[in-house]
């Protein structure tokens, strides 16, 4: 098998964790469905997750290259990227970004769509989590580590879509309820302290469990 069982339920648990917590794609993706109902909502979610794929086939080139050339540079990336975890979860504790869904405008499903392409796919902290969260899962031991890379990342950007779409559906069909300009900054700051947290756990347990390779 690819990933065993228990180390592929742990990433999806973890994945989870991170996905299910209101972020700024969630609350893009959110106001986009208030202000121009459940098409576009979900037009913003394919295009974020299109552009989540880029970052999915960098991380899987990169990565698996370093690999190959290096044991001792991968487990470099890897701590690393777990101490990168713990460093967003601190900045995500601290940030104090102001949300105003009220200054989005209507546009079409295509532009919705690129729209959400274009800022994940140049999102550089978008590229930094994949780069982080992914080595935390493979194991060369295993065998090809481009083929662990490439599958992880499918299974994130698959519960990713899910997740986001979730969100959409439900955001539309109650936009009554969160139409109100209060409850979208309300959201996201009560996740902040929860995604922190993920964040911040998420790298000390890969950090102190992950496998290491000489």
């Amino acid at each position: 098998m690819l990933i065993p069982s228990e180390q592929l339920l742990l990433f999806v648990l973890a994945s989870l964790a991170l996905l299910v917590i209101p972020g700024p794609a969630v609350v893009y993706i959110v106001t986009r469905s208030l202000s121009q109902g459940r098409a576009a909502g979900l037009a913003s979610v394919a295009g974020i997750q299109c552009g989540g794929m880029v970052h999915v086939l960098m991380a899987t080139l990169g990565l698996s290259a370093l690999l190959f050339s290096s044991a001792l540079l991968f487990n470099l990336v890897k701590f690393a990227g777990a101490a990168y975890l713990v460093y967003i979860g601190l900045r995500t504790w601290l940030a104090r970004e102001p949300l105003e869904p009220s200054l989005l405008r209507r546009q079409s499903l295509p532009q919705i769509f690129w729209q959400g392409f274009v800022v994940n796919a140049l999102n550089p902290k978008t590229a930094l989590f994949f780069l982080a969260f992914l080595p935390q899962f493979v194991d060369p031991a295993r065998g090809a580590a481009w083929l662990q890379f490439l599958f992880l990342g499918l299974v994130f950007i698959s519960l990713a879509l899910l997740s986001d779409s979730t969100y959409a559906l439900l955001s539309s069909s109650l936009g009554h309820w969160l139409r109100q300009k209060a409850h979208i900054p309300h959201l996201a700051a009560r996740g902040r302290w929860i995604t922190g947290g993920v964040y911040m756990g998420l790298g000390f347990t890969t950090a102190l469990t992950g496998s290491k390779h000489s």
